[in-house]
């Protein structure tokens, strides 16, 4: 396993971390548990979930998956070997669930919903506290193209890290980092925290994958330049790069089957560009999945790449993605791919 400085912290995690947001809903807590002894025994020492989690979030399952990982830390005592992630939730219309909907990054909320994450991770501290998605109204999960409310009122950025701030000194979280995040937020992050001497942002936890690489256009420069490395989620792309859902393929306990509502890259040139990429790593004597996380991995800008898995066969095979080379024919034919198909679903 290969291990990379988060940000520009004195931690290290490892090149992969095990993704968590379907337990509790596609995975039980005795799946969980195998899935992290058996990351654990790869070299893997980096854990991200969020209070919002599992995924899709539902009023019913709200919680469980960071529940799940405070009952491991209980049961097994290994806290100290993790470096633990989590991320507190944004604004939304769709989860009143969470806090009565009381979801801005206020000095209330967030100190509310961290203690409440403390509680249930059976922890002192997180190493990694996560701003799920913005505060304000800009394009992420998904959306293409900036439109602005110049009535908007969000939480000045300016109050969320001085609270993220006091939380540090308390000793409740070693390091922040961002999510869903755009350059102008990142930006002003590193801006303000400079001027007011407040916590430095570690990392930003982004969608990176063969079928979107929109990262690389505006964020990979500020992640070299500034040392705040991406963690990469979704680098299968909803398990869509496995090439399992090809020509409309629906296998039973898929997520795509399960959940409609995961649709974001399903659409016609998402699945073109997947089938060639498909059938190049079976023509090189590839898996599918394995190439395409070797190329997320491979990055220079990605500082872990989150994996998830909903059964062994999976994990372990993600897991052995972390060894495996791309030869030069393959990346100029993954470039080759990328630019007569860019992003086709971002």
């Amino acid at each position: 396993m290969q291990y990379r400085p988060l940000g520009r912290s004195q931690i290290k995690v490892s090149a992969l971390c095990l993704g968590s947001m379907t337990w509790g809903e596609q995975n039980t807590q005795t799946d969980a548990f195998a899935q992290i002894d058996r990351a654990r025994d790869a070299g893997v020492n980096f854990i991200d979930t969020a209070e919002m989690y599992p995924v899709p979030p539902r009023a019913e399952t709200y919680t469980a998956t960071e529940a799940i990982i405070g009952n491991y830390f209980r049961e097994r005592g290994t806290r100290d070997k993790w470096i633990l992630a989590t991320k507190v939730a944004g604004p939304s219309r769709d989860m009143k669930h969470i806090r009565n909907g009381r979801t801005r990054f206020t000095r209330d909320h967030i100190t509310s919903a961290l203690d409440a994450s403390l509680k249930r991770l059976n922890t002192d501290y997180i190493d990694l506290y996560q701003l799920h998605w913005p505060d304000r109204n800009t394009n992420y999960f998904g959306a293409l193209g900036y439109r602005h409310d110049p009535d908007e009122h969000f939480t000045p950025i300016e109050d969320t890290l001085e609270v993220l701030d006091d939380l540090v000194k308390a000793g409740k979280i070693r390091e922040i980092g961002l999510s869903n995040e755009t350059p102008w937020g990142v930006c002003r992050f590193l801006h303000l925290a400079a001027t007011h001497g407040w916590p430095r942002i570690a990392s930003i936890q982004n969608p990176y994958n063969l079928l979107n690489r929109s990262y690389e256009v505006g964020l990979a420069e500020i992640s070299m330049r500034e040392q705040v490395g991406l963690l990469a989620y979704s680098p299968l792309a909803f398990g869509v790069l496995t090439g399992k859902y090809l020509n409309g393929l629906r296998p039973e306990k898929g997520r795509l089957t399960l959940f409609s509502r995961f649709s974001r890259y399903s659409n016609p040139e998402a699945q073109a560009a997947c089938a060639r990429y498909v059938q190049l790593a079976r023509e090189h004597g590839m898996d599918p999945a394995q190439m395409a996380l070797a190329f997320v991995t491979r990055q220079p800008f990605v500082t872990s790449n989150i994996i998830g898995a909903t059964n062994m066969d999976q994990l372990n095979r993600n897991l052995s993605s972390v060894n495996m080379g791309l030869p030069d024919i393959v990346l100029e034919a993954i470039a080759a791919i990328h630019r007569s198909q860019p992003n086709p679903a971002p």
